[in-house]
């Protein structure tokens, strides 16, 4: 099945970032916005308890059940935003690993950003994403 995403990448642009610096999709394509992916159990408990790197993976799973209920998969991810409860970079890098780790090749445009609090007890982080698929 053909990928509606294509990675946009700059010789011109610094290549310390582990992504690309844009994405696009054709106008037929169906964007797909997902809620924010949190680390959350299917009982609703928030799992990992203070484990950045145990919790973003628990948030990029939620995020795939997600896509695959909307009929995408991660290669449609178009750009994510993963947001980390943290002051502390190398909090926000440890989350980003796993996230970078995740999609391999398929290196999205991504925000990293720290903030003060996220909605559920306990959650340190939480993985936005947005994806565009061709039916």
């Amino acid at each position: 099945m053909p990928r509606a995403v294509t990675l946009i990448r700059s010789d011109t642009l610094s290549d310390v970032a582990e992504y690309a610096y844009a994405a696009t999709a054709p106008a037929e394509a169906r964007l797909v916005f997902l809620a924010g992916s949190c680390p959350l159990a299917k009982d609703g408990s928030t799992v990992a308890v203070g484990d950045y790197a145990g919790q973003t993976a628990q948030c990029v799973a939620n995020m795939r059940v997600a896509l695959d209920a909307a009929g995408a998969a991660l290669e449609d991810v178009i750009s994510t935003r993963v947001l980390v409860a943290s002051t502390r970079q190398e909090d926000l890098v440890t989350a980003w690993q796993v996230v970078r780790d995740t999609f391999g090749d398929h290196d999205v445009p991504s925000t990293l950003m720290g903030v003060t609090v996220l909605g559920y007890s306990d959650q340190l982080v939480e993985v936005e994403a947005v994806a565009a698929v061709i039916d």
